[in-house]
């Protein structure tokens, strides 16, 4: 491995930023899509529309939610652009708004799923 010339400045290093700036809008929009998200139930649901789309009956079925419930889930992850719906008579079917939601829960759940040996860290049980 080669040593690094001792430089007692940080800078910026080649190649390793993104040289296109992230609009400030956008880190808003992003920590909002995180709140979504970081709900367990919610979590799930994603995950289970990111197997294909489902009307609401055929998801409160699957994952044994209340359909008040599953109501309130799906006006949150709306409201965020993660879901979306469309109306086929008097059904209604939900699906990931785009590749990205699908991508970025399929890597989330894929690094908590990581023996904890893996990252150099030992996870206490959390009450």
């Amino acid at each position: 491995m080669r040593k690094r010339k001792e430089d007692p400045t940080c800078g910026p290093h080649e190649g390793t930023r993104s040289s296109v700036p992230v609009a400030s809008d956008a880190y808003l929009r992003a920590s909002a899509l995180f709140r979504a998200v970081g709900d367990e139930q919610r979590l799930r649901l994603i995950e289970l529309l990111g197997r294909g789309e489902l009307c609401v009956s055929e998801i409160a079925e699957t994952s044994g939610t209340k359909l008040s419930t599953l109501s309130q889930q799906l006006k949150v992850l709306r409201q965020e652009r993660i879901v979306k719906q469309r109306r086929e008579g008097k059904h209604i079917f939900y699906s990931l708004a785009d590749e990205h939601v699908r991508e970025l829960v399929r890597a989330a759940l894929d690094h908590a799923g990581e023996p904890d040996h893996v990252h150099g860290t030992h996870k206490g049980k959390r009450p």
